[in-house]
């Protein structure tokens, strides 16, 4: 009996992908993530800058020690004011020390615009970051809106996800949980 309960028990460890460090993408896939993509052998993040509303100059250098969540979006765009509520749930709830959600509108997306699509989806939590000649989109191998990126402690891309997604979902908040377990 004792044999059976460490058998079974190391067998529920062994497939907690949570316990392990490891990300489960099955489940995220199945959980409703099925666009979300593991990235392997993914090229180093640019060093590309981007800008604040304020003129001020970030980097993903700025957010190294964090698992960040970045999102390419833009105020024209109909599937990222359908996903933005869902990042700014993500951020409210699990942002913070270990993880944040970094959305960078690319494009043309001048700061007044950016209010009002923040004012009519509700986004209280998210940062206005701007890449107005999208020099980090193209970097970054981004083609359409929106796009998200996983990027780990390291800053290294471990995910993209190509489309809109519901980034509060319980299947997104768990991917998160893994990425952010020591």
């Amino acid at each position: 009996m004792l044999r059976r309960v460490l058998l079974y028990t190391a067998l529920v460890l062994g497939a907690n992908a949570a316990f392990a460090g490891e990300i489960d993408w099955q489940a995220a896939k199945d959980g409703g993530l099925a666009k979300l993509v593991p990235s392997e052998n993914a090229p180093a993040l640019p060093e590309t800058t981007f800008t604040d509303r304020d003129g001020g100059t970030h980097s993903f250098a700025d957010y190294k020690g964090k698992v960040i969540l970045a999102n390419f979006w833009a105020t024209w765009c109909a599937p990222c004011r359908e996903e933005m509520p869902s990042l700014d749930a993500l951020q409210s709830e699990l942002g913070g020390e270990d993880f944040q959600v970094v959305t960078i509108a690319t494009g043309r997306n001048p700061p007044e615009k950016i209010d009002k699509f923040f004012e009519e989806t509700g986004v209280e939590n998210l940062p206005v970051l701007l890449d107005p000649k999208q020099k980090l989109a193209r970097d970054m191998g981004v083609v359409g809106l929106p796009v998200s990126v996983l990027i780990d402690r390291d800053g290294n891309e471990v995910a993209r996800l190509v489309g809109d997604a519901d980034w509060s979902s319980d299947a997104a908040k768990d991917v998160i949980r893994q990425l952010t377990a020591p």
